[in-house]
C-alpha cells in the first residue's frame, strides 16, 4: 500500500485533539506535515512530536477566518516543505447558546471558523493541486450536522454547510485528480466534543447548569450501540484513509465514525 508515504500535508487545528492525532497518523504513514493552529505553542508541540517520528514538520500560527493569512500559510508551506498534496481543514470552536439569545456576532464567528475557514483553506490550496492534477481535500463536519443539537444551531448549521460544500466541490473537481471528502465525528472524548455533548444531552438531562459531564457521558454511552465514546485516533484513521492513494475512487463522501450512534 502506498498510503501517504512521501506526501506533504497541511492541517489546521492540529495543535490538539483530532487534529494532532491526524498529524501523528500522517507522520507515521510517511508524510511531512505543516501543523497550523491559532495557538502557536500547541502547533509547535505537535510539530516537535512529528520530528521525533522522523518526519519534517513546520509549525505555523494561523487564524483560518482570514483568507490572506491562509494564503500566506500555504505559500510558506510550499516554500519550505514543497507542494501540498493533502489539505485537512479541521480548525473548530464550540459554544452553547439558545437560538433566541444568539447574537449575529456569535453566528458569524461560528461560520467564520468552520465553514469560511474550510473555504479559505481549499481556495488557497487548489491552484497548486490543479497544476499537479492530484490532491486530497478533507474537512471536519460533525454528526450534529445530521442529528442537530440543543443550543447548537449555529454549530450544526456551519457543520452542515461543510457537508454541502464537500459534495458540491467533489462534483466540480471529479475529473481533476482531486478528491473532496469530510469526516463527521461522533462523540469523542475530548474537550470540544464534550461541549457538544453537554448541549445535546440537556433535553433529557435537565437544566444544563445542573448536568455534570459524567451524567452526559453516561447518557450517550447508553445510546451508542458500541457503548463507548470515540478517541481522536479513531477519527484520525478515517482521515488517513481519505488522504491515501488508495482512496482515489472516494469523493463527495461524509464519513461518520460514531460507534453506531447514527446509522
Amino acid at each position: 500500500m502506498a498510503g501517504v508515504a512521501g506526501r506533504t500535508a497541511l492541517l489546521t487545528g492540529a495543535g490538539s485533539g483530532i487534529g494532532r492525532a491526524t498529524a501523528v497518523a500522517l507522520a507515521k504513514g510517511g508524510a511531512d506535515v505543516v501543523v497550523c493552529d491559532i495557538n502557536s505553542a500547541s502547533a509547535e508541540e505537535t510539530a516537535q512530536a512529528l520530528v521525533g517520528l522522523g518526519r519534517k514538520a513546520l509549525a505555523v500560527r494561523l487564524d483560518v477566518t482570514q483568507l490572506d493569512a491562509v494564503q500566506r500559510a500555504v505559500a510558506q508551506a510550499e516554500a519550505e516543505c514543497g507542494p501540498l498534496d493533502i489539505v485537512f481543514s479541521n480548525a473548530g470552536i464550540g459554544e452553547q447558546v439558545a437560538f433566541t439569545d444568539m447574537t449575529e456576532t456569535q453566528w458569524d464567528r461560528m461560520f467564520g471558523v468552520h465553514l469560511n475557514g474550510t473555504y479559505h483553506c481549499f481556495q488557497a490550496a487548489l491552484p497548486g493541486m490543479r497544476r499537479r492534477d492530484w490532491g486530497r481535500l478533507i474537512s471536519t463536519s460533525s454528526m450534529g450536522a445530521f442529528t442537530g443539537g440543543v443550543r447548537l444551531a449555529h454549530y450544526c448549521a456551519a457543520k452542515a454547510g461543510i457537508a454541502g460544500l464537500t459534495i458540491a466541490l467533489a462534483s466540480e473537481l471529479a475529473r481533476t485528480g482531486m478528491t473532496v471528502n469530510a469526516v463527521a465525528p461522533g462523540l469523542i472524548d475530548n474537550i470540544l466534543q464534550a461541549v457538544e455533548g453537554r448541549a445535546q444531552g440537556s433535553t433529557v438531562a435537565g437544566n444544563i447548569s445542573q448536568t455534570t459531564a459524567e451524567q452526559v457521558r453516561q447518557f450517550f454511552l447508553r445510546r451508542i450501540p458500541m457503548r463507548q465514546l470515540g478517541k481522536p485516533e479513531d477519527i484520525a484513521h478515517a482521515h488517513l484513509f481519505l488522504a491515501s492513494d488508495e482512496a482515489g475512487y472516494v469523493t463527495g463522501q461524509v464519513l461518520s465514525p460514531n460507534g453506531g450512534y447514527v446509522m
